[in-house]
Formats: C-alpha cells, sequence, structure tokens
C-alpha cells in the first residue's frame, strides 16, 4: 500500500509540475504579445505622426544643405521708408502685375515670366523651404516663384557676385528675426541687379552694391513679408 501511495504521491507531484510549467509559459507568451503590441502602437503612433508633419508643410521640398556660415559687417538702420531708401541707393522698385498662379510640373524659364527675377506667375506644385542656398543649389525656378505665393521674401544676389557681398547678406538675412520667411540665393535668371528682394508682385533691384541698400533690402522686407495670398506657416 505504501508503494501505491508513494506511486499516486508522485505522479500527482508530476502532473502539478507541468501544470505550472504550462502557466509559466503561457504568462510569458502573454507578456510578449503585450510588448510586441506596445511597440507596434508606437511604431505606428509616429508613422502618422510623420505623415501629418509632411502634410502640415504642405509638399514643400528642397531645403537648404548647410551653406557656409559667417558674415561680414553692414550698416545700421537710418532710413526705414520704403520709397526713400531705395531712391537713396538707387535701386528700383516695381509693383508688378500678377501673371498667374497655377501649378504646373514642368522646367520654368526665365523667359515664363515678364520681370527678371520673377515675381508672381505659374510655378511648380512643390517649393524651396525658407533658408540660404549654396550657389547652384536652386535650379528648379518654378520651385522659386512658389515661396513668393506664401508671403516669403527672397533676397538674391547676382552670379559671381564677391565674398564680401555675399556675407554682408547673410548678416542681413540673419539679422531679419533669423530669416523668418525669407531665402537667400545666388540668382538664376540673369538678372540685371547687383542684388534684388522679390515679393509676391514686388520688386526691389539694386545695380550696384553701397552702403544703403541695406535699408532698402529691409524697408522692402519690412512692407512685404506675410504679404502673399496664400501665407504658409
Amino acid at each position: 500500500m505504501s508503494s501505491r501511495q508513494e506511486e499516486k504521491e508522485r505522479r500527482r507531484r508530476e502532473r502539478e509540475e507541468r501544470e505550472q510549467a504550462e502557466r509559466a509559459t503561457q504568462s510569458r507568451r502573454k507578456r510578449l504579445q503585450y510588448v510586441f503590441g506596445g511597440l507596434l502602437s508606437v511604431l505606428v503612433i509616429a508613422g502618422v505622426a510623420a505623415l501629418a508633419a509632411g502634410a502640415f508643410t504642405g509638399g514643400g521640398s528642397g531645403s537648404p544643405s548647410d551653406p557656409p556660415t559667417g558674415g561680414a559687417d553692414i550698416p545700421g538702420v537710418k532710413e526705414t521708408d520704403l520709397k526713400k531708401a531705395a531712391a537713396a541707393a538707387s535701386c528700383e522698385l516695381k509693383d508688378a502685375p500678377i501673371e498667374g498662379n497655377t501649378h504646373e510640373d514642368k522646367a520654368f524659364k526665365p523667359s515664363d515670366y515678364k520681370t527678371n527675377p520673377p515675381t508672381s506667375g505659374n510655378h511648380n506644385p512643390t517649393w524651396y523651404q525658407d533658408g540660404e542656398y549654396n550657389p547652384g543649389d536652386t535650379p528648379r525656378l518654378g520651385m522659386l516663384v512658389h515661396p513668393l505665393e506664401h508671403g516669403r521674401i527672397e533676397l538674391q544676389y547676382k552670379k559671381g557676385s564677391s565674398d564680401q557681398t555675399v556675407k554682408q547678406l547673410r548678416t542681413l538675412f540673419n539679422q531679419s528675426s533669423s530669416g523668418y520667411h525669407m531665402l537667400l540665393f545666388e540668382n538664376t535668371t540673369n538678372m540685371p541687379y547687383a542684388v534684388a528682394a522679390t515679393a509676391w508682385g514686388h520688386l526691389v533691384g539694386c545695380t550696384t552694391m553701397n552702403p544703403k541698400v541695406f535699408d532698402a533690402l529691409r524697408a522692402f522686407r519690412e512692407s512685404y513679408i506675410d504679404k502673399g495670398p496664400e501665407i504658409v506657416p
């Protein structure tokens, strides 16, 4: 009898050990499912956030690629009236008719526009983002016209400009609320100016660089920034 009792007890212990092992295995499996499910949720949320961020920017494209740093001293403010500042600097002011605003996926040329540099007109669906661009980094003219529609101010210097001119414009750019809603780049249209600033329907062009040019550029920015028909943050 004692032998039978011992056998029963042994089998009972083995059964309990198997059941305990099975419960432990199920518990581990559930924990892994929770962990995997949580990780998947995080990845899904991150993906949605990235898509939302892309939608918020409105499809903009062409970000600046680490332009050179370092500026040069520029004169302080002496004249804030745009017409007076432009006249003092011998700069030309133009209020140009709006030429259109249709999106076209094509390679636009300077001849597609009536002003040089362009101030409005049909353009590419995507656009260059705010910031300073290295020479050669803004090849698509239609992507330069598009930001104007969004209230941007574009500062541009003639191809072959001196390092001093570029550095001074960089200083002006950075002093203007850290380049808020502005682009700085080398002109791509063989414009007749040493430096120019454009907004949607407006232009100030200066044939020579002189200390009074900076007042004209500052006043132009204050007059027309965020005045485009489609403001994008």
